[in-house]
Formats: C-alpha cells, sequence, structure tokens
C-alpha cells in the first residue's frame, strides 16, 4: 500500500517538477540555435545527443546531468521516488556515454561503438520511463488528494504527451528502416527525440502548476512557536 507523499515541502516537489520540465523543452532549442551560432550557418543535428560531438557539448552534458539531479532529488510517493531515481540516474548515463551518431568515423573504435550501445539502451529506457510518469503516474488520484476544477483537463495533456513519446520512440526506432539518403537529409532521429523531449517536459510543467494550474494555495509552513521541552532537573 502507498503510503502516500513523504515530508519533501510542496514547494520543492512544483520547483522540482518546473526544473525537469523547463530543461526538457529548452534543450533542443538551445542545442540547435547554439550550434548554428557557432558553425555559422544551420545545420540540422543527426540527433539531440548528436550535440555531444559538436561545441555544445557542455550544454547538453551540463543539461542531462541537471536534469538528472532534479528527478534523483523528487521526492512524492514510493513509486514516483523509484521511477524518477532510475530515470535521474540513467539520464546521467546517457550524458556520460556519448552516442556515436554526429562523430566522425575515423575517431570511432571499439570502445566508442559500446559506450555508443550503452547510450542508445539508457536513452530508450529513459523515454520508457518518462512515459510512463505521463500515462500512469500522473493521471493517477489518490484518497484525499485535491483534485481541483481542471484535473481533468491536466490528465488529457498527461496521455497525451506520454502517447506522443510512445510515438516518437517507435518512429525513431523504425527509421533505421529508411534509406541511408533519407535519413541524412531528414534527420528522423533528431524530430523523434525533439517530440519526446518537448512532450515530457511539457507534462512536467504541467504537472508543476506552471502551465493549466488551479491557482490553489501551497501549505504554508506553521509560525506557531512550539513550546520547548522541558529540561530534567
Amino acid at each position: 500500500m502507498d503510503p502516500g507523499p513523504v515530508s519533501q515541502d510542496a514547494l520543492t516537489v512544483r520547483r522540482l517538477r518546473r526544473g525537469v520540465g523547463v530543461v526538457g523543452v529548452a534543450l533542443p532549442f538551445v542545442v540547435t540555435v547554439g550550434n548554428a551560432l557557432l558553425a555559422g550557418r544551420f545545420t540540422l543535428l543527426t540527433s539531440i545527443s548528436g550535440s555531444y560531438h559538436t561545441g555544445m557539448r557542455d550544454v547538453f552534458v551540463g543539461s542531462l546531468c541537471a536534469m538528472g539531479v532534479f528527478l534523483i532529488c523528487y521526492r512524492y510517493r514510493r513509486l514516483d521516488d523509484l521511477w524518477s531515481s532510475l530515470a535521474g540516474t540513467l539520464a546521467i548515463v546517457v550524458a556520460l556515454c556519448p552516442t556515436t551518431a554526429g562523430a566522425d568515423p575515423s575517431t570511432v573504435d571499439h570502445t566508442d561503438v559500446l559506450v555508443g550501445r550503452v547510450h542508445q539502451v539508457c536513452a530508450a529506457a529513459l523515454f520508457v520511463i518518462l512515459a510512463g510518469f505521463c500515462l500512469l503516474l500522473f493521471p493517477r488520484t489518490e484518497p484525499g488528494d485535491d483534485l481541483g476544477p481542471r484535473k481533468g483537463v491536466r490528465n488529457r495533456v498527461y496521455r497525451v504527451c506520454g502517447w506522443l513519446i510512445v510515438a516518437a520512440i517507435v518512429a525513431t526506432a523504425s527509421s533505421s528502416l529508411l534509406p541511408v539518403g533519407v535519413r541524412e537529409t531528414v534527420r528522423p532521429v533528431f524530430w523523434g527525440e525533439m517530440v519526446a523531449v518537448l512532450a515530457f517536459g511539457m507534462a512536467w510543467l504541467v504537472k508543476g502548476a506552471a502551465i493549466i494550474a488551479d491557482d490553489t494555495p501551497l501549505p504554508q509552513p506553521s509560525t506557531t512557536a512550539r513550546p520547548r521541552p522541558r529540561q530534567p532537573l
């Protein structure tokens, strides 16, 4: 039985949710525009992860590590804690284990290929967990929850975002069946990752009451002074 929310205060939970959402929504635009500015021309990345092999490497790694820390620090209910800690760990692994997509083929060795496979597996698992948040955890209600009049609207947004992530995962995996020329021109992996990242970022912003909020006041800490315990004589 779920013991309910833990003692992490509501304001911290809301800020962590918003932090995850902001990083998710901003990341694809920041690495794309930043790479264009550094290169002096607009070039569509092979994937968001491929920004590791551009001048935006530090931004990509730092953003994913920040997201990972936010997720690991997030505390709500037991299942949320487990999923968010696992997702945060995967995000950090994805950041530190670069993909070979976008790398100079002459510099890629056998170790790089193995690390790239770790990146792909962890990235896929991360997106699956984030889809699970949208489809299973965020729409969930527990006895005693303050639903508010817009709960139904938020649930619909969560489910749309969740299914967009699932569709992006399937489309990205299926893109390997396309001819090489089409993949190099259209860059389906980039677009699939972008849709997934934007969808999960939007869902976390909604969950963090940055969008479609009921404007219910957060619980305020008590200002009543507590009696000091008696000291033994």
